[in-house]
């Protein structure tokens, strides 16, 4: 018997089709001939059956979705405010003007307008910085791990960088900090264990060769019971007297104190400036509600050095960024513009009569198969691990021939996509995460759903 996939049309027959040559004549052609030669292959390794709705209508299909963005805006009705599979922090209004003004054309990224010279990008978002945080310097690069990898680099190489065994923690995406050490050329010496580590054990292990002592906030697990940390203003002043740099991994990069909304624990970094490290490293995509971006405040001498770290090019933050950054930091001259303006300060600390509000706004958009419980959102982000929000939850019960995995799948389907969660067999919808101007969008992509 002949194989049927012998039989499969070739890549110029179909090319030929009118259909397809007008595709061809008005789109890009390399587009239309990658999605001929792929829509062969999907036959073939069907076994040789042409699409049911016909070669002409595979194709189109299929260049419809090689043309359409790999990156698109997705609705997060999942409750986990920085979802860092979903971008983490959405962009203030006015940082996304300053991404449009910047974007649209030139800027003076390195650029001195009064000198008419050359100019530094380190400088753009360097004095807003100091302004906010009272740090002596501060430098910009692309994020936060690359600001760890520069300070280490800066401060460390060439010698030993001690750090407690409890704070050698994996950032996520496999990335530990033993490794970003190693890449810095530092020597990485750990002391104490896993649960409990003392001021004697940095003390121990200082030697002629040590340059760094190295502070790693636990912003995404927590170790209870039985354990013991020192505080980072021990750290610094046992590098201070023994002439060795300190740097602080702090993490989120938490500007504003959030624990009347109830997220305490987490050091602000204004309290890990304060301890007197030379160095504290932080995200701008985090708490701080920015664009992906990593942040270095502390002393003169070792942000300087850091500067000036070949490392550093490397890691710089691009114009996109820069603009994006100075106009977030702008927003925290004022506390109360920044909770209001700021998307993730907004959200973690709304009323939750207001998120109820929605709740049952999108009950009612939804209609007879939703109902609305009580239930908690989350931080997320590697920020405020175990930490609860209180928050209403708009939660589905499909027909019985509808699973909940299914749902969740075609509410996914939408355009724009929204991803949900589920839990004892429910699909939940969290109105904090979900935009005043999304609900209606979301209630019509639930009925869709829940009736195709």
């Amino acid at each position: 018997m002949t194989d049927p996939r012998r039989r499969l049309p070739a890549v110029d027959a179909l090319l030929a089709e009118p259909e397809v040559a007008a595709l061809a004549a008005t789109g890009p052609r390399g587009l239309v001939v990658r999605a001929v030669r792929e829509t062969i292959e999907a036959a073939r390794a069907n076994g040789g059956s042409a699409p049911p709705e016909g070669w002409s209508a595979a194709i189109r299909a299929r260049v419809q979705r090689l043309a359409a963005p790999s990156l698109g805006p997705v609705i997060n009705a999942t409750g986990v405010v920085l979802h860092t599979n979903l971008g983490r922090a959405p962009l203030s209004r006015a940082a996304i003007a300053a991404l449009a003004r910047v974007g649209a054309g030139y800027a003076n990224l390195e650029y001195d307008i009064a000198r008419g010279a050359r100019g530094s990008r380190h400088a753009l978002c360097r004095d807003l910085l100091v302004e906010l945080t009272g740090a002596e310097d501060a430098l910009v690069v692309n994020n936060a791990a690359g600001a760890v990898l520069v300070a280490l680099s800066a401060l460390a190489r060439g010698g030993e960088a001690i750090v407690s065994r409890g704070e050698l923690v994996e950032i996520g995406g496999a990335f530990r900090i033993p490794d970003i050490m190693a890449r810095s050329g530092a020597t990485l010496v750990e002391v104490g264990t896993t649960n409990r580590t003392h001021l004697k054990d940095y003390e121990a292990a200082l030697t002629p060769a040590s340059k760094l002592l190295l502070k790693v906030h636990q912003s995404n697990f927590q170790v209870t019971g039985f354990t013991a940390q020192v505080p980072a203003q021990e750290i610094a002043a046992v590098g201070h007297a023994r002439g060795v740099a300190s740097v602080y991994d702090l993490g989120s990069g938490l500007l504003v104190d959030l624990a009347p909304w109830g997220l305490g624990g987490e050091p602000t970094v204004l309290q890990a400036l304060a301890s007197g490290m030379d160095a504290v490293a932080f995200s701008g995509d985090k708490l701080l509600g920015g664009p992906q971006a990593g942040i270095l405040l502390g002393t003169r001498a070792a942000i300087e050095a850091c500067r000036n770290d070949p490392l550093a090019r490397a890691v710089r933050a691009d114009k996109l960024t820069l603009a994006a950054l100075e106009a977030t930091l702008a927003l925290y001259r004022d506390p109360a513009t920044s909770l209001r303006e700021i998307p993730v300060l907004r959200m973690l600390t709304e009323d939750v009569a207001q998120i109820r509000q929605r709740a049952e706004a999108l009950h009612k958009g939804v209609g007879k198969d939703a109902d609305v419980v009580e239930g908690e959102s989350e931080v997320g982000g590697g920020s405020f691990p175990g930490a609860k929000l209180k928050t209403w939850l708009v939660r589905v019960t499909p027909e019985r021939h509808l699973t909940p995995d299914t749902l969740a799948a075609r509410l996914r389907a939408s355009d724009p996509p929204i991803v949900a969660r589920i839990a004892d067999d429910r699909v939940l919808l969290d109105p904090r995460t979900i935009f005043p101007d999304q609900v209606e969008t979301v209630a019509r992509a639930v009925r869709s759903a829940l009736d195709g």
